[in-house]
């Protein structure tokens, strides 16, 4: 039997590589006669650029950026020639990521994504006119005001300070911006990312994610006020568009995706850039859909299965892909928290847990390969014929 074995990474335990080789050795130990076909995925979050190396040829850059906390950390960029245009993939995470940070640093009020405009000007600086961010994983929560501040739209103690800041910026606090954007007129920016939140609201940036990224309930709430006030600002200062749909102004903190990685697709939004699933992008690059059709069966998986992953993830993604193949798919997660209805819904075949008890969720982290691995193991038995 062929098999593709195509997971996102397990968060906080283990990159998509290493899920990947994982899943692979566990189902070799029950179905040592069956053809394995590793592709390890990223939605745009960590991760995605070691996806993109791998399937685009092209040159890769490395440089220093800030980390959400202002510390230098290294970072990459993929730069290659595509259609005659010159196109650079960059992975926001490497500057603004949430592993950079200890726990007990975890505090998106504080957190900046300054690094990431640090990204895009030696990106731009290697040559490049068109620039894919991923985006994902992020540990802040400041709307891009961090890579504004990076590119001239305003000082680095207004717009570089985290998110909480933001609620105390000025009138004159971006007055760069127009500079800013005639400067990025004439680059393509696309944000590729695996959510469509907007940036404020019920769904947005910081009722959403702030809290995984640390903050309290009370934090979450001035976090949104903050962001707010920096969308208001904002708005000021960017041209008047209508919605061709409703007739009404065109805000583009409501635009879908605006509220990825902490509210980072709206600084890239500002600057002209467009969205673009992160995981469709990849999918594509790599030719996925023709790997499925000649595979007798997909797994793929990530760390927590959960109402999100139906969403723009990557287990979403190869569901989709395989139902135009009728190409079975299962997943192994660490945890499944959505039902058998919810998985049937993608298309899904089976879903199994490494960790369904607290007991198993120790083990899981612990020794997060050896437990994924017996888990696939236990998988093969049942779906491999051999």
């Amino acid at each position: 039997m062929h098999v593709v074995i195509a997971p996102d990474c397990f968060t906080g335990t283990l990159t998509a590589t290493q899920a990947a080789g994982a899943i692979a050795a566990g189902w070799s130990q029950s179905a040592p006669r069956d053809i394995l076909t590793l592709v390890p995925l990223s939605d745009g979050g960590p991760g995605f650029l070691d996806v993109m190396v791998r399937a685009v040829e092209g040159e890769v850059i490395a440089t220093t950026v800030a980390d959400p906390l202002g510390r230098e950390v290294p970072a990459s960029i993929l730069v290659a020639d595509q259609a005659g245009v010159r196109t650079a993939y960059l992975e926001s995470a490497q500057a603004c990521g949430l592993h950079l940070l200890s726990a007990s640093e975890r505090d998106p009020a504080l957190t900046s994504t300054y690094g990431v405009g640090q990204l895009l000007r030696a990106a731009r600086d290697s040559g490049a006119r068109r620039i894919v961010v991923g985006l994902g994983g992020s540990g802040t929560n400041d709307g891009g005001a961090g890579l504004l501040a990076a590119l001239g739209a305003g000082s680095r103690d207004d717009l570089g300070r985290g998110g909480l800041a933001l609620r105390d910026l000025g009138p004159n606090a971006l007055d760069g911006i127009e500079a800013v954007r005639r400067d990025w007129a004439d680059i393509e920016l696309v944000a590729a990312t695996d959510v469509d939140n907007p940036l404020l609201g019920l769904h947005g940036a910081s009722a959403t994610f702030a809290p995984q990224k640390g903050a309290s309930p009370q934090g979450a709430q001035d976090l949104e006020g903050a962001l707010g006030h920096f969308a208001d600002r904002l708005w000021r200062h960017l041209p008047a568009g209508t919605d061709l749909l409703t007739g009404r102004a065109r805000r583009l903190d409501r635009e879908p995706g605006a509220g990825a990685a902490g509210g980072l697709g709206y600084g890239l939004f500002v600057l002209g850039g467009h969205r673009r699933s992160g995981v469709e992008l990849i999918l594509e690059s790599i030719g996925f859909r023709d790997l499925v059709a000649a595979a007798d069966l997909v797994v793929t998986g990530e760390g927590c299965f959960d109402w999100q992953s139906l969403h723009g993830k990557v287990v979403a993604g190869v569901a989709g892909i395989a139902l135009t193949t009728a190409t079975p798919v299962v997943v192994i997660a660490g945890q499944v928290l959505v039902g058998r209805r919810e998985g049937m819904s993608l298309g899904l075949s089976g879903m199994y847990a490494v960790a369904s008890d607290p007991r198993q969720e120790e083990a899981a982290f612990a020794d997060p390969v050896g437990t994924l691995r017996e888990r696939a193991a236990r998988v093969a038995r049942t779906w491999s014929p051999s």
